[in-house]
């Protein structure tokens, strides 16, 4: 089986989580591949290599989704696509939205244009090298979640104390798509005890390759 690793925002192939998976897996899931690939390009590029990686794998073996964050986001869509298992963890819902954010930060050292509407302004480089510009959010809202094309393959894992997304408004999302929602007390945005609920994880992962 394989497990495909879908980093969050400022993050990318050697993120904590996915490397506490990967360690795991070997340890435990010898038979069990981790993929972790870097993600920091524009959205229809990771929708594309995402899409295109899955299919690949699912050829061979069975392949289910973590994401974490806007690699929650990606792995909807992604399942949506493909019919693909996907496991969540404080899934972004709206990045069209939440990411709206950086249009109020942009710092001078940023600016591709002194032009305001230029689609090509960078608003935001991330922390693996992604620059996002105003034509990202423009594909992030021409693809909005608006559904669950199959409820049954996702799980969502959502802390409560999650302090950048709004857990509240992503649990109710998938609830009411008909996912399954485990809430979390407590916690942060970053999964920070990550590594505590890698049995549960795996667990939930096993019941998502059926």
């Amino acid at each position: 089986m394989n497990i495909v690793y879908v980093h969050g925002l400022d993050s990318d192939a050697n993120s904590n989580k996915g490397l506490l998976l990967e360690s795991y897996c070997q340890e435990n899931y010898p038979n069990i591949k981790v993929h972790r690939p870097d993600l920091n390009q524009a959205p229809e590029e990771v929708f594309s290599y995402l899409t295109g990686l899955v299919t690949e794998l699912r050829q061979e073996a069975k392949a289910v989704l973590i994401g974490s964050s806007l690699g929650g986001y990606f792995s909807t869509l992604v399942s949506n696509h493909t019919g693909c298992g996907a496991l969540l963890l404080n899934p972004s819902t709206q990045p069209h939205i939440t990411l709206q954010r950086f249009k109020n930060d942009v710092s001078q050292n940023n600016l591709t244009s002194s032009s305001d509407d230029d689609s090509n302004t960078i608003l935001y480089t991330t922390t693996g090298g992604w620059a996002i510009t105003k034509t990202d959010l423009l594909w992030f809202a021409e693809h909005h979640l608006l559904s669950i094309a199959n409820p049954s393959k996702v799980v969502a894992l959502i802390k409560e104390g999650d302090e950048l997304l709004n857990a509240s408004f992503s649990a109710k999302f998938y609830s009411e798509q008909g996912s399954r929602v485990i809430l979390q007390k407590g916690g942060d945005h970053r999964f920070s005890d990550f590594a505590e609920h890698l049995p549960e994880v795996m667990g939930l992962v096993q019941q998502l390759s059926s």
